[in-house]
């Protein structure tokens, strides 16, 4: 389930992102630009055609597709990438950081500095979301609701890496079992009001289970003998102890 706060923070962040003007990089802090950022541009509004025959209604406007929110098509698109060699940006210069987060994440034909602001929004949002709320913050890694959120904090926002490391031990809705199981303490991160959980012994027996019917946080225990952890309505769930 889609966290409202997160998705309130996404069209604070894009109105922030369509407002911002290109700059070049100079080195300085781990979330430079790198180079001069594309300026944001409106769709065409369609005119009336001056030679257009009364008879014959003009063909309506075709719409562009437009990507879903979230999603990264400069970083994740596929085809034969660009030599890291040759990754340079129209103006000014990458860092080093820069140029090893862009390193086989450039398309060929691709402006780097596309692919770049990819990542430094990423950086964005979790700077923004870290400020209000730390565990929506890591919530939003552990559900993947801020892809690449990995790669780019070590490249771009280091300052933020004890967040992809608390993300990495969290359980985002659905059934975890196996290898995926960890025993420990866990909170909620979110939660929904529908927010419930069930916990699952050898031969399916039922160990703990509760809900949420308020949407606060809870916390759990997820015991050694624990073989299926099954969440819904609940966001995430983080290792208790990593509050900051």
């Amino acid at each position: 389930m889609r966290n409202p706060f997160l998705a309130c923070a996404a069209v604070v962040l894009t109105a922030a992102a369509l407002a911002a003007c290109g700059s070049s990089a100079d080195g300085n802090g781990p979330e430079a630009a790198g180079a001069q950022r594309p300026a944001a541009s409106g769709s065409a509004v369609p005119g009336p055609a001056a030679a257009t025959d009364a008879t014959e209604p003009a063909a309506p406007p075709t719409e562009e597709p437009t990507a879903p929110e979230g999603s990264a098509p400069a970083a994740t698109a596929e085809g034969p990438k660009t030599p890291a060699g040759e990754i340079a940006p129209a103006t000014g210069t990458f860092t080093k950081k820069q140029r090893e987060y862009l390193k086989d994440r450039v398309p060929k034909g691709m402006d780097p500095a596309a692919v770049l602001q990819t990542g430094q929004e990423t950086c964005d949002k979790l700077r923004y979301l870290v400020k209000a709320d730390r565990d929506t913050a890591v919530g939003a890694i552990v559900t993947g609701e801020i892809p690449d959120a990995k790669d780019a904090v070590a490249g771009l926002c280091p300052q933020h890496q004890d967040l992809v490391d608390v993300a990495a031990y969290g359980y985002p809705d659905g059934k975890h079992s196996g290898k995926k199981l960890r025993p420990g303490v866990y909170r909620s991160a979110s939660p929904t009001p529908d927010c419930s959980w069930q916990i699952e012994g050898a031969g399916g027996k039922e160990l703990a289970s509760g809900a949420s019917g308020t949407g606060k946080s809870r916390k759990i225990t997820i015991p050694d003998s624990a073989v299926a952890f099954t969440s819904t309505g609940c966001y995430a769930w983080l290792p208790e102890g990593a509050a900051g």
